[in-house]
């Protein structure tokens, strides 16, 4: 009988317990203000407080009270952010505040204050523009006009700033952080010709500016072949006998991230080269089986090897006196 009731008593004891956890979990779960709000309303307290200006007088102190068990927070200590002994960063002024606003009433989240990334009720904007007021500089001074401007992307969309290491930052990780949203870039850089993206031998900012430019897909260069020439130098004119295509855009015939053919051409030749000469009456028209076809059996000049190249070497332009079909 004594064996029940203390059964009975522990059992009460372990639901009991349980019923409170449980309550006591809803209650600080619905007192979060992220969740009590609506994205206007912390937009528009968030103003209120920073024309209040209240901010704390003991800075990251007071906020590590309650953050400091939170391995993602600490780590900002181990990164450029959060060097208390650099001039430049925040942790030298307003510290937390400096990024996530004015504590006024926050402690026990009575109040908003600034969170970045994608789970953020922020709109890109508004974040941004705490990034921006330090980072203005003339690497980003297309911001606004940049493609992931558009795209309404957060700085803190591809940045970490409590990390030791960012890792857009790094020649080993910034592919990987650039391809979990270019999907398409990613499967064009693992075919079979392609630069040498996946071992990290280049990275997307050799070409690209994600920041923005005054160029094309936000280039480093004003103009696609000035990027190419960047490595490509052997390519560059002026040339005695120039082909069109190529002054005009390298793109033409090539795809830069990547493809299943030669040289990264986005189409096999002669298929490519018929895009623009047509190839009748010439010496190597298409394969037709066993006809001779303009003096050359199969068709093996234009078909077999380097296609077209076989003859037309110099696609990309001729220095020769004699170069003007570009075949030297």
């Amino acid at each position: 009988m004594k064996t029940k009731q203390k059964l009975r008593s522990v059992l009460n004891t372990v639901v009991l317990t349980a019923v409170m956890s449980l309550s006591l979990s809803q209650i600080a779960h619905a007192a979060k203000w992220d969740e009590k709000m609506k994205p206007a309303e912390v937009e528009a307290a968030l103003d209120k407080k920073f024309e209040e200006g209240n901010y704390s007088p003991k800075g990251a102190d007071t906020c590590l009270m309650c953050h400091k068990r939170n391995e993602k927070v600490m780590a900002i200590f181990q990164g450029v952010h959060g060097a208390i002994t650099s001039s430049k960063s925040p942790m030298a002024g307003l510290q937390c505040e400096a990024c996530h606003g004015p504590q006024g009433k926050h402690k026990g989240a009575n109040e908003p204050m600034i969170t970045f990334g994608k789970d953020s009720t922020l709109p890109a904007e508004k974040q941004n523009s705490v990034c921006m007021s330090c980072h203005q500089d003339d690497k980003r001074m297309n911001w606004e006009s940049s493609h992931h401007a558009g795209a309404d992307l957060a700085c803190a969309s591809c940045h970490s700033i409590h990390a030791a290491n960012d890792p857009i930052l790094s020649k080993e990780t910034e592919t990987e952080v650039c391809t979990s949203c270019h999907t398409k870039q990613k499967a064009d850089m693992n075919k079979r010709s392609s630069h040498p993206l996946k071992w990290n031998q280049m990275t997307c900012t050799d070409c690209h500016n994600p920041h923005g430019t005054n160029a094309d897909a936000d280039l480093v260069k004003p103009t696609i072949n000035e990027t190419c020439y960047s490595c490509h130098a052997e390519k560059r004119g002026p040339k005695l006998w120039e082909h069109a295509p190529v002054t005009d855009n390298c793109a033409n015939c090539h795809n830069p991230h990547g493809t299943t053919n030669d040289a990264m051409l986005k189409i096999r030749a002669p298929q490519l080269c018929q895009q623009c000469h047509a190839g009748e009456g010439h010496t190597g028209a298409a394969y037709l089986g066993n006809t001779s076809v303009g003096g050359m059996v199969n068709g093996s000049a234009f078909t077999g090897g380097q296609s077209c190249m076989n003859c037309h070497s110099q696609v990309h332009g001729s220095n020769h006196p004699s170069g003007k079909l570009l075949q030297r």
